[in-house]
């Protein structure tokens, strides 16, 4: 198998990781603005704090990038994954941005 197509595979696997986790995102957003805490809001916190963590066991950058890397010399911040270069680019500080609106809503929810 060539580097390239171990390239290809390594996007493929980091956009579908990227898709889950905009699932659990957009869930736990929905769910605490419409005020249905159930189990799987927890379940979705649970999942950001694993991803959390993984960030920062690998120093802000996902292990998929890192294996990506193996097949590529791009320094674009897109070169891992089928993302347009600036959502990729600026990733974490979006995502990051809504978990901390769903977060603030969670603890409205429930401290009011």
């Amino acid at each position: 198998m060539t580097d390239n197509t171990k390239l290809v595979l390594v996007k493929i696997l980091h956009t579908v990781i990227w898709v889950f986790f905009n699932i659990v995102i957009f869930y736990l957003l929905y769910a605490v603005i419409i005020n249905k805490i159930d189990h799987w809001v927890w379940i979705c916190l649970c999942l950001i704090g694993f991803e959390v963590l993984i960030l920062l066991v690998f120093r802000s950058v996902c292990p998929v990038t890192l294996l990506a890397e193996k097949y590529s010399d791009s320094d674009r911040a897109n070169f891992d994954i089928y993302l347009p270069h600036w959502l990729a680019k600026y990733n974490k500080r979006i995502y990051s941005v809504i978990v901390l609106i769903a977060l603030a809503i969670l603890s409205y929810r429930i401290y009011s």
